[in-house]
């Protein structure tokens, strides 16, 4: 079933406020089995998922492929709510080309410019994100914003420095642009190396943006917890991750418990593959079928998405979810 995030978030912000609250996993995809593995973890634990892709995905694997693999997906699991998601769109032409191949959900990153690295300023980032809510509106789909900017850089994405989100200046950034979701940056990171030292997450702004925004549905970016298996298996057969870290499971939960309703995963989900076909094209040196390693890799993601959506929750929500398609959507955003 293809659905918008909001009617996916919904479910989780449903959650929040009965006190039992549960995350939804947005997971990356780059290929056919990227999107198989996600979808037989969805179906084996009876959970919604946010599909989601990158402006470096679309451009390695072409948009067109890329949507009609995910439309595949939503063919074959009806029963298992689906949204078809842009991260990190960086200017308005990128999130309407995505619109207008059907996507149902949109992210507008205007916390940086154009070219993805350089911050942007606040009144930048209001007027680039309102352009974007309009046209989507429009057409029933949903809209995701960023204040604030996280370390790292991840698919050519991210300036590097921190900038954590100011909870008066999210407050104005949602009522002036109307933005479904809200990604705020507590102290993550994109990529594998997201702390020096101990991890650390700003509980405290993700209390006092819920307080203040009841309504709209927070997203944590740059949320990977790195398994350390995950880095060992791939260091142990030729790789060189050093000083690799990521967000501990137990601290997501935490930030789940304090109202996030999205958590990114594309890290964990590279490294579980990486791990996966290292190892058993170690282990099977007459190996040559791409099939044979693509299919362990394939099965790794199963297994890694299925414990994200264990520990977040999700699992078990699929019936949750309202069956908020674009149609539908369109009527809600018209006030009909």
């Amino acid at each position: 079933m293809l659905v918008t995030s909001k009617a996916i978030l919904e479910a989780s912000l449903q959650g929040y406020r009965n006190g039992k609250p549960f995350a939804i996993g947005a997971y990356n995809v780059n290929n056919m089995e990227q999107m198989q593995a996600i979808a037989k973890a969805a179906r084996e634990t009876n959970s919604p998922i946010i599909v989601q892709m990158s402006r470096g995905a679309l451009k390695y694997a072409e948009d067109i492929y890329l949507r009609n693999i995910i439309l595949a997906a939503v063919e074959l699991n009806p029963d298992i709510p689906i949204a078809m998601h842009l991260d990190h769109g960086n200017s308005f032409e990128t999130c309407k080309r995505a619109i207008d191949l059907g996507f149902t959900s949109v992210m507008i990153d205007g916390s940086l410019m154009e070219d993805s690295k350089t911050p942007s300023t606040f009144e930048y980032n209001v007027k680039v994100t309102s352009e974007v809510v309009k046209y989507a509106h429009d057409r029933g789909v949903s809209v995701e914003g960023e204040l604030g900017t996280l370390g790292g850089i991840e698919d050519g994405v991210g300036s590097g420095k921190v900038h954590l989100t100011d909870p008066d200046e999210a407050a104005e950034f949602v009522e002036r642009t109307g933005v479904d979701s809200l990604a705020i940056s507590i102290g993550t990171s994109h990529g594998a190396h997201k702390f020096k030292g101990e991890a650390k997450i700003a509980f405290d702004i993700i209390e006092e943006v819920r307080k203040r925004l009841p309504d709209v549905y927070l997203v944590s970016h740059g949320s990977s917890s790195v398994p350390r298996e995950l880095i060992d298996i791939i260091n142990q057969y030729g790789g060189q991750l050093e000083h690799a870290a990521g967000v501990p499971l137990e601290m997501l939960q935490k930030a789940i418990a304090c109202g996030i309703n999205k958590i990114n995963v594309d890290t964990d989900l590279r490294l579980a593959a990486t791990a996966a076909t290292r190892k058993y094209l170690a282990e099977n040196p007459t190996k040559f079928d791409q099939r044979d390693y693509a299919g362990a890799a394939r099965e790794a993601i199963v297994q890694e998405v299925i414990t994200h959506m264990k520990a977040f929750g999700t699992a078990g929500h699929a019936q949750d979810v309202p069956a908020w398609d674009l149609p539908t959507m369109i009527k809600k955003y018209q006030g009909k």
